[in-house]
């Protein structure tokens, strides 16, 4: 498996905006979802946002609904994750993941995406 490639962490202060990307080795279908989790420490990963290419399909966990915004870059292959107004309990590590087994499906579960990134340090000071 090629990985995904991530960036876009680092620490910021409460209340502030980040933006991750993720970029995917090859032109994902337009139903094919991109999805992010985090995992804090001492704790399971936990689901944050899945959108499908096309925008089309969305899942957002209510821990971050109302405060995150998808885009994409066709040309680069290039999806991104903007969060607005962050919180200390948004502190964790940031995962993106893609499902290229079921177009159409904008899954909660880490089992069902099959690339993966290799991880950004997001961290909030209150």
């Amino acid at each position: 498996q090629v990985p995904l490639v991530e960036s876009g962490g680092g620490l910021v202060r409460a209340g502030e905006t980040l933006r991750l990307s993720c970029t995917t080795p090859g032109r994902a279908s337009d139903d094919n979802a991109m999805a992010w989790f985090r995992q804090a420490p001492g704790k399971e990963r936990e689901f944050v946002a899945a959108m499908s290419w096309s925008g089309r399909d969305t899942s957002i966990s209510d821990s971050v609904k109302g405060r995150v915004t998808f885009s994409r870059d066709y040309a680069q292959n290039t999806g991104f994750l903007q969060m607005i107004s962050l919180k200390p309990e948004d502190t964790a590590v940031y995962y993106c993941a893609v499902d290229y087994k079921f177009p159409g499906r904008t899954s909660t579960l880490p089992s069902d995406y099959d690339y993966w990134g290799q991880g950004t340090q997001v961290t909030v000071s209150s």
